[in-house]
């Protein structure tokens, strides 16, 4: 029998769901391990989805656990749960957005970065001027639905002050990070911090 090419291989993959691409990626690792050609492009231009930030990470250990807890599991996971599934997915797309930098918690200086965000009611949203709509959700957020929700505010120094403001694992190196996933991933969030 014929082996597949490699590009037969990598078609097939893009065109898989979930489980096609797991299938693909344990029959044929070496394909799904080697360098792939370095895409120069800032990292915002590359990780606008989930599925970005997982093919961004590739075969990482993040990656795995949620493939394991959220699409393997057996029986699946209820909705009493789906906190920990969209906080292993925030953690994924902190990684991607990261590129491999952590935070050094014993370094003072070194700055770490998070989005902050307002929970509004859509009444509440709905009351605000146009003026107070850009000073509460800034260039860009995203609205709330008829039930409450979030709205994307900013983005804080995770050193600045003394509260507690955001996990430290979903820290970023920069601001622009920072705010890039506060507004992209703003459904993410939303569900994760207010369900």
């Amino acid at each position: 029998m014929k082996q597949p090419e490699l590009k037969e291989i990598k078609a097939a993959y893009e065109v898989a769901d979930e489980n096609g691409k797991s299938i693909l990626r344990a029959l044929y690792p070496e394909v799904f391990t080697q360098s792939e050609e370095t895409d120069n492009r800032p990292v915002t231009e590359r990780i606008k989805t989930f599925e970005d930030a997982c093919n961004a990470l590739g075969n990482h250990a993040l990656v795995n656990q949620y493939r394991r807890i959220a699409e393997e599991q057996n029986p699946p996971m209820d909705e009493t749960a789906n906190d920990l599934v969209v906080y292993l997915k925030l953690r994924i797309v902190a990684a991607a957005l990261n590129e491999g930098w952590t935070p050094d918690w014993g370094n003072k200086d070194e700055y770490k970065w998070y989005p902050w965000f307002y929970i509004l009611t859509q009444e509440e949203y709905d009351d605000l001027d146009d003026e107070e709509k850009c000073r509460v959700v800034g260039r860009a957020g995203f609205g709330t639905n008829a039930n409450g929700g979030l709205v994307y505010s900013s983005a804080d120094n995770v050193s600045s002050t003394s509260n507690t403001g955001s996990g430290a694992r979903l820290a970023f190196k920069s601001k622009e990070l920072a705010l890039y996933c506060g507004k992209q991933f703003g459904e993410l969030w939303a569900s994760f911090l207010v369900g």
